[in-house]
């Protein structure tokens, strides 16, 4: 069956097993969570189902148990579908791994994630495209009196509104960066994706809460041609950092990792 891991933190961690026993994790019916304990370490736990996949609810049981047990206490997130073989191997990995994962609780204590992704308003962002670059505006209206111009004109305008589109929200992106960079303690760029906004992630101390979501939305009002959502507060997903020793736990097809 397995051990499912929800999340390391300290075995003193305040008020641990009380919030584990009335929790429910993954699972239909939801697991019980419960917790081991190696030295000075704690791993927050339940039995694995046999079909584990990423369902809304199991998604959700997983966060909620993290963000309960995070509320109380600083607490390493591991990733969805992070399975052990059994308890024994998964207190075995806390022994190999301890000084990395004691560092880690130090580092991310009283911390949190935001997720910050910047989009443009379509409508928006070529009116200002068109405002800043005069050959565009050039181009455009040569078109208009040319009864809209030929299909290769057309198209040639297209690709450099285009252009000046990806190239203004790349600008803009960098800025938004800058922005909220100095209310954050640490930044963790998220890969790029075709079609989507990039989404940034913020490492902010839970006293910095208040002053980082007033800059952005400060950055909102400001730029009201940017479509500025964050997610948080959020365990600190990006900024856990697997030890040198961390297995490449590929998923399976029932979408485990190897923890």
């Amino acid at each position: 069956m397995g051990t499912y891991v929800y999340g390391i933190t300290a075995a003193d961690h305040p008020e641990l097993r009380s919030i584990a026993k009335e929790l429910r994790g993954v699972g239909d019916p939801p697991r019980s969570v419960r917790v081991l304990t190696e030295g000075a370490l704690a791993a927050i736990v339940s039995d694995a189902p046999e079909e584990l996949r990423p369902r809304r609810e199991d998604l959700f049981a997983h966060q909620q148990v993290l963000e309960e047990a995070g509320a109380a206490g600083c607490v390493l997130p591991m990733p969805f579908g992070s399975v052990a073989p059994d308890d024994d191997a998964a207190t075995s990995v806390l022994a190999e791994r301890a000084e990395h994962y004691t560092e880690r609780l130090e580092a991310l204590d009283g911390t949190v994630e935001y997720m910050v992704e910047v989009s443009h308003e379509e409508e928006a962002v070529l009116h200002r495209v068109l405002a800043e670059n005069p050959e565009l505006r050039a181009r455009t209206e040569a078109n208009r009196l040319a009864g809209g111009g030929s299909y290769e004109d057309r198209v040639s305008l297209g690709e450099m509104v285009v252009a000046a589109a990806r190239a203004r929200e790349a600008e803009d992106a960098v800025e938004v960066r800058q922005t909220l960079e100095p209310s954050a303690m640490a930044v963790s760029a998220g890969a790029e994706q075709a079609g989507g906004p990039v989404g940034v992630s913020f490492l902010v101390a839970r006293d910095s809460m208040e002053a980082f979501l007033g800059v952005a939305e400060q950055l909102r009002k400001a730029r009201p041609y940017l479509d500025v959502r964050i997610q948080g507060p959020l365990p600190p997903y990006s900024f856990v950092e697997p030890g040198p020793a961390e297995p490449a736990g590929s998923p399976t097809d029932t979408d485990k990792r190897t923890v």
